[in-house]
């Protein structure tokens, strides 16, 4: 069990069963591709041919098409460089007003929500820091009312007669 490979064995060049010596042809033949294989084959090798014929246009193309239009660029480009630059700016502030529309309709839909009772994601959160500013509020006020008759007091002590 230990001599036994795995995979198929090669064929030996002798034929057995015929006793003779194998040709050519039936070599060939044992590795012979079948029908899909061939067609697979083919298939390749045309997709691949047309794709490098379109890159070899597309990049001809482009770069005779820079070559006759590089001396127009060159000469508009004191109208295209600010046109350029105002038309990003124009972009940008488009832009951020829409995100700010969109982030004005998002909160004002949340705090509809959370006022209508609806329980929008993130109240939870908002509920909690509402009952800490609350609780925090109330232990200041409890605070610096015995603060203040501590001082009320010490003022007291300082004037008699106050």
């Amino acid at each position: 069990m230990a001599d036994r490979q795995a995979g198929p064995r090669p064929r030996p060049p002798v034929d057995f069963r015929s006793g003779g010596v194998r040709t050519l042809a039936q070599r060939i033949q044992d590795h012979s591709p079948t029908s899909s294989q061939v067609i697979g084959f083919l298939t390749l090798a045309i997709s691949g041919a047309i794709l490098l014929l379109l890159t070899g246009v597309t990049v001809t193309g482009a770069t005779l098409g820079l070559i006759v239009l590089a001396p127009l660029l060159l000469l508009t480009s004191p109208v295209w460089v600010p046109a350029a630059v105002v038309g990003f700016l124009l972009l940008t502030v488009a832009a951020t007003a829409v995100c700010a529309a969109v982030a004005t309709v998002a909160t004002a839909t949340w705090l509809y929500r959370y006022f209508t009772g609806r329980h929008p994601v993130g109240s939870e959160q908002v509920n909690y820091a509402r009952h800490r500013i609350a609780d925090t509020a109330s232990q200041v006020k409890d605070y610096a009312r015995e603060y203040g008759g501590y001082l009320q007091s010490r003022i007291k002590d300082a004037a008699p007669g106050a």
